[in-house]
């Protein structure tokens, strides 16, 4: 890396030819890339809608061999409640992603090749000193996070067998705009999945660069793959807190699985969004109760530590047994470790708990 390299350049000397799975050869050099829900047909020369995979030759090259964000994290803030709860996450993240939220509190990272404010740099690293660092900091899970997950499937899935080898769980913390592809390609690999439902209007998904659609059928393939599946909704006031829109979000998930825990959690006004000012506790609190009239069996309220009262934690859906309590990110104490059943009726209680 020289001083007058360009993010675009840096990062092109940082990639590694896609993997088959991945991609289709088509005529004339056009490759189509099957890693996030856009399958775009990239011509020579050009990228995806991504910007970090490009067709080079009629060849798809993809990131691979850096991070641009690494931090061990409390597993509660990925946020995950039924994984392992009050162990750490070694966190690590790339460049770039296939949306553009406007309210994106990752943005120094995902946006990175979009807007000239993110300064964001790749450093060098490789898969076995990511994994180094997670068993040194004591970490029971490796995460590919900060940016979207799935543009990176490549390097993650580098990451993710060297975790595996050294007895890690892997995590994905993503937009969820997936493809069967994709997910069959990282289901060998991948543990926990924690997707970012972003409402449930198509009209304001599109506003963001995505499709409904295409995250609903991410979330239930991913129950049908038996990956650990936690779902989270950023409430944007005014955006996506009407409560029909909550009501036919929690709806979706009920139906795919009641016992998938939806976690609603506060927006504070970030990035592009500054219009407006931040999720209100009672919003929160109303947005729970809606997901447990719609037969959610674990629903938690987040970003509010203390403030949100019974929904920082674990009740057995059998005969309400306080299971885990938690204030915020920290688990207070923790009745399921081991077991994963309640102490009082025996009632399994979905999830890993050992």
């Amino acid at each position: 890396m020289t001083p007058l390299q360009t993010l675009g350049e840096m990062m092109r000397e940082r990639t590694a030819v896609a993997a088959p799975e991945l991609v289709e050869q088509l005529d004339d050099g056009k490759v189509r890339c099957f890693a996030c829900g856009h399958r775009c047909m990239v011509a020579p020369g050009r990228s995806g809608v991504c910007r970090v995979r490009f067709n080079e030759g009629g060849v798809l090259r993809v990131p691979h061999g850096y991070v641009a964000a690494l931090q061990c994290d409390p597993i509660e803030k990925k946020p995950f409640f039924h994984a392992l709860p009050g162990t750490d996450a070694f966190s690590f993240g790339m460049l770039g992603c296939d949306l553009h939220c406007g309210y994106c509190q990752n943005w120094v990272t995902s946006q990175a090749l979009r807007d000239p404010a993110a300064e964001a740099t790749p450093r060098d690293i490789s898969a076995d000193e990511l994994v180094g660092g997670a068993l040194r900091l004591g970490a029971s899970t490796v995460a590919s996070t900060y940016n979207e997950p799935l543009i990176t499937a490549e390097w993650a899935v580098e990451v993710f067998r060297k975790a595996k080898q050294s007895g890690l769980r892997c995590a994905f913390i993503s937009n969820g705009n997936g493809t069967p592809e994709v997910l069959d390609y990282l289901r060998p690999h991948l543990d926990f999945y924690k997707v970012d439902l972003k409402g449930f209007d198509d009209q304001n998904y599109r506003r963001l660069g995505g499709v409904l659609k295409h995250v609903c059928d991410t979330i239930v393939m991913l129950k049908e793959r038996g990956v650990w599946v936690e779902i989270v909704t950023l409430l944007v006031p005014g955006f996506n807190d009407s409560e029909d829109e909550v009501r036919k979000l929690t709806a979706f998930v009920a139906s795919v699985d009641p016992e998938m825990p939806w976690h609603v959690t506060a927006f504070h006004s970030d990035y592009k969004m500054t219009d407006r000012g931040d999720t209100e506790t009672k919003s929160l609190l109303r947005a729970a109760e809606m997901g447990r009239e719609a037969g959610l069996r674990f629903v938690y309220a987040g970003n509010r530590p203390g403030w949100v009262g019974k929904w920082e934690n674990t009740y057995c859906p059998g005969c309400d047994e306080l299971l885990v309590e938690r204030h915020g990110f920290h688990v207070r104490s923790n009745r399921l470790a081991g077991t994963g059943r309640c102490p009082s009726c025996q009632r399994t209680i979905p999830g890993v708990w050992s």
